[in-house]
């Protein structure tokens, strides 16, 4: 697996939660400093997402930021978008690599030990785990892991494999996620829940993880 460069903070669009189309939530986003943003829809119809991803992907181009698709390795595949991120019991990442090719960001979410350890042999750029937190920002969570079990899963996955966190994670315990050896935080709920202050909080994070 080649060595992927992960920025410390790795926001997630909500529509639902803002109110907000995609696009506007990756400019707000953007605004505070993020330079890696996943577009996450569960709700939508596949030619509604495809519309609003295309928009959000015009706005991170602009503002020199990489956008990750949730599940849809076809439509990260039709926009050329920077990546996809896959779920259990989405695309195998294998497959997905085959379709996307060798330059194509991909993340792979995992949700104990052993999930991660047989990810960290798949062709994917990051391995991710959670709920580190408890989280409502998900119908149906799976087991919170928190900071120890983080700390296993990257005892299990190496040094080197690139490690993303989610899960219930906000200004207050951030720092303590990439101490227990993350090396960066997907964030939903403590950005995007004052709509008004997204870029606000997009930058005190960052300030936060990288003091």
């Amino acid at each position: 697996m080649k060595r992927f460069s992960l920025p410390k903070l790795y926001p997630i669009t909500d529509a639902r939660l803002t109110g907000l189309a995609h696009a506007e939530q990756v400019a707000r986003l953007c605004d505070g400093g993020a330079t890696l943003v996943q577009l996450r829809e569960k709700h939508a119809a596949p030619r509604e997402f495809y519309a609003a991803a295309e928009a959000a992907l015009r706005v991170a181009r602009a503002r020199g930021a990489r956008l990750i698709i949730n599940d849809r390795a076809d439509i990260a595949l039709a926009l050329r978008a920077d990546g996809v991120h896959l779920g259990q019991d989405d695309l195998d990442p294998a497959a997905a690599r085959r379709l996307l090719g060798p330059e194509t960001i991909i993340g792979y979410s995992t949700h104990n030990v052993a999930q991660a350890r047989a990810a960290a042999r798949l062709p994917v750029d990051y391995v991710a785990v959670g709920p580190v937190f408890a989280t409502a920002t998900k119908a149906n969570p799976d087991p919170v892991v928190g900071l120890a079990g983080v700390a296993e899963v990257r005892a299990a996955v190496g040094p080197t494999v690139p490690l993303v966190a989610i899960g219930g994670i906000n200004a207050e315990n951030a720092r303590a996620v990439l101490a227990a050896g993350a090396d960066a935080v997907a964030v939903v709920g403590a950005l995007l829940a004052a709509p008004d202050l997204i870029a606000r909080r997009t930058a005190g994070l960052l300030q936060g993880l990288n003091n």
